[in-house]
């Protein structure tokens, strides 16, 4: 077995901790609530366990305004706490994975006290300060992710501060070295401490344009889109030197890789295909240097359909360099949750697709049971988004609301009062209702992931695109000598499969009935409206999982 292999073919799951597990009452998840459900996950059957920021933090953004990198916020618990939780994920055969946020800090982070306190003062150039334009406004025209201007005036220095995001995030300099140095002893803390790897939080907004210049007009901009989006965001992201920066970040890494396992860097990066498998840090000798795992967003934004996934797909493992690891993504805390955005029965197909690629899956906590999207109402909204602009619909909230465990009251997910309210579906809407229904998205959810786990082909083979003129997309994965076909109907009606698509054997799993096996009856397959199957030759089914 590979050192790589835990990351390279294995699943995460996304823990929002807020929204977990509460274990003390106080309405909010935290890391010892993480702990009491770990056996959770073990029964779903994932490999490694990402951790949203559980820092210290005025949570400003919710834990992505850190005010110390190397604590952990009261909170969420302790480090003895931390310590206890990476102990146990490890010992159920977990690895663990942290959110690292190098792009900002809070500006109660000590480091920007200091660097705020005068223009002379050591750590000024550990920020990006820059003097006002001739008119006394704004340095250029970056605008923040949240809306409004990404620069602050701060009047006792006479400069502005560059924010990619709240003005409460002043942004680092990344072309700092020193800055540079900080942020790879952050790393190091948290290795130490066992941690297997690191989610990097914007990676590519780190370096910005050394000469601060102006985004030039956005072309295809149209009213209504995020507020970033009037420009070309050309000088403020994406930069060239961001090749070296993740060299540097992912030799710090590599330094705690063993013989058994090697440390991970995934990036989180919306951006163009072309530029987002640059970040794999393909280098002139042919080597990857960058992040293992540049997040793959394409689905959370694709158009529903057989013949663009299709496409999308293809053209993704075109455009993979030599030897780099895919990987697929649903849903995020930033994105709203697939069944919410292309309905219940297609979530289910979602699933199989996510599941049966080639390449690294990432589940978002609570898509298991098949978690809905909850409308807030305004005056319980907590997200800085939906506070600065309201009624947009870019809010948050609605893909964070706690975790649904079971019948008991609040979900079981606190004995206090949830800090973001639960979706009213809650009372037969959960894990402990979904656990022993044989048709739940619960079961699916598992009976997928044993497949996947016990079948080579799936979690290791090669991508074989199949072409189908139909609403169904066909593919197959194949690993020495094994091949499954996967066939997943996007249509609204039943649709009859060609022959030529599948091989002769058995339905191994349906995403209509995940707990049966079946052979193909009279050598016609018909699929449901919104069904996948898995085929298989003989021996290839549940009883092999």
């Amino acid at each position: 077995m590979s050192a790589d292999d835990w990351w390279r073919h294995g699943i995460f799951y996304q823990i929002y901790p807020r929204s977990f597990q509460d274990s003390n009452g106080d309405g909010i998840g935290d890391l010892d609530g993480i702990r009491a459900r770990l056996d959770h996950l073990v029964a779903l059957g994932v490999d490694a366990v990402w951790i949203s920021p559980i820092y210290p933090s005025p949570m400003a953004d919710f834990g992505y305004d850190i005010s110390d990198h190397c604590d952990i916020d009261p909170c969420f618990g302790t480090l003895a706490g931390f310590d206890a939780l990476v102990g146990e994920a490890h010992a159920r055969g977990l690895k663990l994975v942290l959110d690292f946020v190098p792009n900002h800090t809070s500006d109660r982070h000590p480091w920007f006290l200091q660097s705020r306190s005068a223009r002379d003062d050591p750590r000024r150039d550990w920020y990006l300060w820059r003097d006002p334009a001739p008119d006394g406004g704004p340095p250029n025209n970056w605008l923040s992710n949240f809306g409004g201007p990404a620069w602050t005036l701060d009047p006792a220095t006479g400069q502005y501060y560059c924010h990619s995001f709240l003005k409460e995030q002043p942004d680092l300099n990344w072309r700092n070295p020193e800055v540079r140095a900080a942020m790879h002893e952050v790393l190091r803390f948290w290795l130490r401490r066992g941690v297997d790897g690191f989610r990097v939080d914007v990676l590519s907004d780190l370096v910005k344009d050394a000469q601060f210049r102006d985004n030039p007009p956005n072309p295809a901009f149209v009213a209504g889109q995020e507020p970033a989006q009037p420009w070309l965001l050309l000088h403020n992201t994406d930069q060239p030197e961001m090749q070296q920066v993740m060299a540097q970040m992912r030799h710090v890494v590599n330094a705690f890789n063993d013989a058994t396992s090697s440390r991970v860097l995934i990036g989180e990066l919306y951006l163009s295909l072309a530029r987002m498998v640059a970040y794999y840090g393909l280098n002139a000798d042919g080597v990857l240097e960058g992040v293992q795992l540049p997040f793959n967003f394409q689905l959370i934004g694709a158009s529903w359909q057989a013949r663009h996934i299709d496409q999308l797909v293809r053209d993704y493992e075109t455009a993979l360099p030599a030897g780099a690891a895919p990987n697929w993504v649903l849903g995020n805390h930033d994105k709203p949750r697939i069944a919410s955005r292309v309905g219940p029965q297609m979530a289910r197909l979602a699933a199989m697709l996510l599941l049966t690629l080639r390449g690294t899956p990432t589940l978002y906590y609570g898509d298991e049971i098949g978690m809905t999207d909850v409308a807030i109402p305004p005056e319980e909204v907590q997200d800085p988004i939906e506070k600065n602009a309201p009624g947009e619909g870019r809010g948050r909230d609605p893909e964070r609301t706690p975790m649904q465990w079971s019948g008991a009251p609040q979900a079981g997910f606190t004995t206090g009062t949830p800090w973001l309210r639960l979706a009213s579906d809650w009372p037969s809407h959960n894990v402990e209702s979904q656990a022993g229904d044989a048709a739940s998205m619960l079961t699916l959810y598992r009976r997928l992931i044993a497949l996947r786990r016990a079948q080579p082909a799936l979690n290791r083979g090669d991508y074989e695109a199949l072409q189908s003129e139909t609403d169904v997309l066909a593919y197959a994965r194949r690993y020495e000598g094994q091949r499954l076909v996967v066939l997943l109907n996007f249509g609204t009606s039943a649709t009859a499969v060609s022959p030529a698509l599948w091989p002769a054997g058995s339905i191994v799993l349906a995403s209509t009935d995940p707990a049966r096996a079946r052979p193909i009856e009279g050598g016609t397959l018909v699929l449901a409206p919104c069904e996948g199957v898995v085929i298989g030759p003989p021996g290839s089914g549940h009883e092999s999982v």
